[in-house]
């Protein structure tokens, strides 16, 4: 099972034959320097952005409905972590709890091996293939959408500087005005750790710490 993926991001990889998905044969507990790693910023990160509203005050802003592990994610777009300090995404529960993190390094199209950094094995980065995110909010309710880039650049989107305007040539929304955000999730290595203490490991696909509210893909196709 690949871990923490949302539905169509980790449909995407799964029709890759390219990409890699983390080594499921390492123990999801943290090993060696990783320790240190996950004690560090599960203390960091708990501080600083402990309520999804904290997240928001520090530019993340929502992309999903909750997934399989309870989670729902926050992204900041800033998708090379410059440090352990600088996750690209939050994830936090159906209260606004922080549940985790991602950490992610932009990934050339051949890249075939994990990052080497913060003492984290590499085999423990997953490759995720770009694609286009999109949160549509109008009267009835709020939206959360992904598709592949080569159906967004096909209705003339532009995946440097995505528009509004495609999504509704492609018949997604009726108003540009109803689009909250569209954005490019580039492809990147991403690696997921759980901040709120995990049983099964930090590294782990799900925690029993958490009960989902409900089951179900966390997006809208």
């Amino acid at each position: 099972m690949l871990i923490r993926l949302s539905t169509f991001a980790l449909a995407l990889m799964l029709a890759s034959t390219t990409l890699l998905a983390a080594d499921e044969s390492i123990s999801p507990k943290p090993q060696g320097a990783e320790v240190a790693f996950v004690t560090n910023i599960q203390k960091d990160l708990m501080t600083r952005f402990p309520t999804a509203k904290d997240a928001e005050n520090a530019g993340y802003f929502r992309y999903t409905n909750e997934d399989h592990t309870g989670a729902i994610s926050y992204a900041n777009t800033q998708w090379q972590s410059a440090d352990a300090q600088h996750p690209s995404q939050l994830w936090y529960d159906v209260h606004g709890k922080l549940l985790g993190a991602d950490f992610s390094v932009l990934s050339a199209k051949d890249s075939k091996t994990g990052p080497s950094l913060w003492g984290i094995n590499p085999k423990r980065w997953e490759a995720i293939p770009a694609h286009i995110h999109y949160v549509i909010v109008d009267a009835n309710k709020t939206t959360y959408g992904g598709m592949r880039t080569a159906k967004f650049t096909g209705a003339g989107g532009d995946l440097i500087n995505p528009q509004a305007a495609t999504l509704v040539k492609l018949g997604l929304v009726k108003s540009a005005d109803d689009v909250k955000h569209v954005f490019l999730f580039p492809a990147i290595w991403d690696l997921i750790v759980w901040v709120l203490p995990n049983p099964n490991g930090a590294f782990a696909e799900m925690n029993p710490n958490v009960k989902p509210s409900k089951k179900g893909s966390d997006m809208d196709m």
